[in-house]
């Protein structure tokens, strides 16, 4: 199975380039803003893009995040508009830039997940990152999910042993997503020289690329882990970018998307930064 997240990274390795990995809410803060942000990512430097399922009890995000996915569902924002905002993206012509879902179990559960997966690989969906299903549970979506062509991307954490990460790189498809803080989204910043050496720790178990997210708010901090990692992942501090254009009506200010992606471009070019740094 060769997906365009395998696509991606083959062609950044080619370049000598890390990748940048943008996390927005899908439907925040309406559908349409959400959209026209979905769709200006790839042209303000992002890689990969995760696209966030709203969900009510989202329990490893912190409050940028969570408030995000309340505007979102507040809006009326439902798994089908997620995945049809999915589908316009790649009907607007981009069959490149990958896009992974990235949420909780329980709205896809509810969806039915043959139905789901159906349907999420018609859309032009990537991949897959589920918080809350460990490898022992493989089997409820993991394994299906592979079987569809879906790359389903497994998290390491500071806390994942040597006697963990077998099991966690086992059926991990794309990449390996390093969360670089221990707690939620948003609340800290990671560390570089603790990054590095838990990134060198998961290669040993895994040829898979290692991306490291949770804890990276600036251009210099994405620069600084992308130097020591495949990619550098951004969520709150562009989530927060998007609140702060929010008008007192909860509605995007005029002008406030284009806004927000020349924050996000900023991210990006700190993140590619690091590999042109380190071979000049």
């Amino acid at each position: 199975m060769s997906t365009r997240v395998d696509a991606r990274f083959e062609k950044l390795k080619a370049e000598g380039r890390t990748a940048f990995v943008a996390f927005i809410t899908a439907g925040d803060p309406d559908l349409e803003s959400s959209y026209e942000l979905l769709a200006g990512l790839p042209g303000a430097g992002v890689d990969i893009i995760e696209l966030g399922m709203p969900f009510t009890d989202p329990m490893a995000d912190g409050p940028s995040v969570q408030a995000s996915t309340i505007r979102a569902l507040k809006a009326g924002q439902t798994m089908i508009k997620t995945l049809d905002m999915v589908r316009r993206f790649r009907a607007g012509g981009d069959n490149e830039t990958p896009i992974v879902l990235m949420g909780y179990y329980n709205p896809i559960y509810r969806y039915g997940v043959d139905a789901f997966l159906k349907d999420a690989v018609e859309a032009g969906v990537d991949g897959l990152i589920i918080v809350d299903l460990p490898p022992e549970e493989d089997e409820e979506l993991c394994l299906p999910a592979i079987k569809a062509g879906v790359n389903f991307i497994r998290l390491a954490t500071p806390t994942t042993d040597d006697k963990r990460l077998p099991a966690v790189v086992a059926h991990t498809t794309g990449f390996i997503y390093y969360v670089s803080i221990t707690g939620i989204t948003g609340a800290a910043s990671a560390v570089t020289g603790d990054v590095e050496a838990a990134v060198a720790r998961i290669r040993k178990y895994t040829q898979l690329p290692v991306v490291v997210g949770f804890g990276i708010k600036t251009p210099a901090q994405a620069a600084e882990l992308g130097a020591v990692a495949d990619g550098a992942v951004v969520g709150s501090a562009i989530v927060d970018a998007v609140r702060g254009e929010l008008g007192a009506d909860g509605k995007m200010k005029p002008g406030g998307t284009g806004r927000v992606l020349e924050k996000v471009r900023a991210l990006a070019d700190g993140a590619h930064s690091a590999r042109r740094a380190a071979a000049e």
